[in-house]
């Protein structure tokens, strides 16, 4: 608590925790679909596939905007360890969205090359998610500092651990993907929507598990936060569950915009455990939220703005998805 009488720190974190899980919600679903790219049952759905999210993805991406500038604003020393840390992780996840970001425009206006873009829309898709994946493995894991500078190699955030957390990262965008193209497509595209969705949910549990009994071998405070007692967040879990089983069940049942609900529920779930685990820590495992923050002064001046710009941004997001809601059909969108 400073001497103003109220703390900004936790309205901060709040802040840019719903930043970062409405990038993850918003921009899933398209890195999904990039991921599904080279196994799609022909140009045809492909075209369905990013005529999808053609009004929407950029859009999508401002929480990413709104999430790093303001961890930079109000948690300066993230920025100081983790670009260090993460120089070539940042770097991977930038170009796959630049790939991705170019295919969007130039794969409908190509005819011979049509295969690279196509190409460039699944590689850069899929690197993004993996580098998205490997770095939370690295906050995971923890970062090696010494006097609030980052200690360790370039190479130190890739361990077996963060190339699972990228993997499974990629397999469950890959899942907001499917689930995203059963509630916009119809037909044979559908029906190769709904064959899909159980084999990448399978992957996501087989990964879950995986992490799941990894991690807390990795940090002591992870372990004693979930198993030295019985806890309100082991809720989180079996809520994440939940969800999961209702992805399935929703998929038997052939049902239309439930699998792609459920499966956004499964990511929330998931976050906020992984938020509940490492709290306060922002720089594991040693520097919390009040270590990392910027002055007072600064994060009030600056949470003046985003009182404004938030709305904003939830209107325009809201609007965006109303007026481009319903169905998309072979042969029509973006061209």
């Amino acid at each position: 608590m400073n001497e103003a009488g109220f703390d900004l720190v936790y309205i901060w974190a709040g802040i840019i925790a719903f930043g970062i899980m409405m990038y993850v919600l918003m921009d899933g679903f398209d890195l999904g679909l990039g991921i599904l790219f080279p196994f799609a049952p022909g140009d045809e759905a492909r075209d369905v596939m990013m005529n999808s999210v053609a009004p929407v993805w950029d859009g999508n991406e401002t929480w990413l905007v709104l999430g790093g500038a303001g961890l930079l604003a109000a948690f300066p020393l993230v920025y100081s360890v983790f670009l260090p840390a993460l120089y070539i992780g940042v770097f991977l996840m930038l170009a796959g969205l630049i790939f991705r970001g170019i295919a969007f425009e130039f794969r409908f206006k190509a005819k011979t090359s049509r295969y690279l873009w196509n190409w460039a829309f699944a590689i850069g898709s899929t690197v993004a998610a993996f580098a998205q994946g490997a770095v939370v493995g690295t906050y995971i894991q923890g970062f090696a500092t010494e006097n609030m500078i980052y200690s360790g190699g370039a190479f130190d955030w890739l361990t077996p651990f963060t190339v699972l957390t990228g993997l499974g990262l990629v397999a469950g965008y890959a899942l907001l993907g499917a689930t995203w193209l059963i509630m916009k497509s119809e037909g044979y595209i559908q029906d190769w929507a709904y064959k899909i969705t159980p084999w990448l949910l399978l992957a996501v549990l087989v990964v879950f598990a995986l992490i799941s009994v990894w991690t807390p071998f990795i940090d002591p405070f992870v372990a004693e936060r979930w198993f030295s007692q019985v806890s309100v967040i082991w809720l989180l879990p079996v809520l994440a569950l939940v969800c999961i089983w209702r992805i399935w069940s929703s998929v038997r049942q052939r049902r239309n915009g439930t699998p792609f609900v459920a499966t956004m529920g499964m990511f929330l779930f998931t976050y906020l455990g992984l938020l509940a685990s490492k709290f306060p820590y922002v720089v594991p495992p040693t520097y919390t939220l009040w270590d990392a923050s910027s002055a007072h002064e600064s994060q009030l001046f600056l949470l003046i703005g985003l009182i404004f710009v938030i709305p904003f941004v939830l209107a325009y997001t809201a609007w965006t998805y109303w007026v481009f809601r319903g169905k998309v059909k072979a042969g029509e969108g973006y061209h």
